[in-house]
């Protein structure tokens, strides 16, 4: 399985919301039916419905967390190491500009 990069997380944190948005409103779209199957599975879905919630905000804060700590150790580095760090900014300027330049 590739890496989630932080715009898949995003991409993946958008559609499970999109996900649980559809699943309740089937959920309101068929809570007049009576049948006691329907009524366990609606009970079930609403169950999975509540932990995928905060589930999700749990992942959610995390990789907040993770940028903010990944933040401030860049913001460290480039603090601490201010010629490296422009070192490292041209060097990658450099390869960005050859890559495109072959285009």
């Amino acid at each position: 399985m590739p890496e989630l990069t932080g715009a898949n997380k995003d991409k993946l944190i958008d559609d499970v919301r999109v996900v649980i948005s559809d699943a309740e409103e089937l959920l309101r779209v068929t809570a007049g039916q009576a049948s006691e199957g329907a009524a366990a599975l609606r009970g079930r879905i609403e169950a999975g419905l509540k932990k995928t919630r905060v589930d999700l905000a749990r992942l959610q804060d995390a990789a907040v967390v993770k940028a903010k700590a990944a933040g401030r150790v860049t913001d460290d580095f480039v603090n601490d190491n201010p010629w490296k760090s422009v070192g490292v900014a041209a060097g990658i300027g450099l390869v960005v500009g050859l890559l495109i330049g072959r285009r």
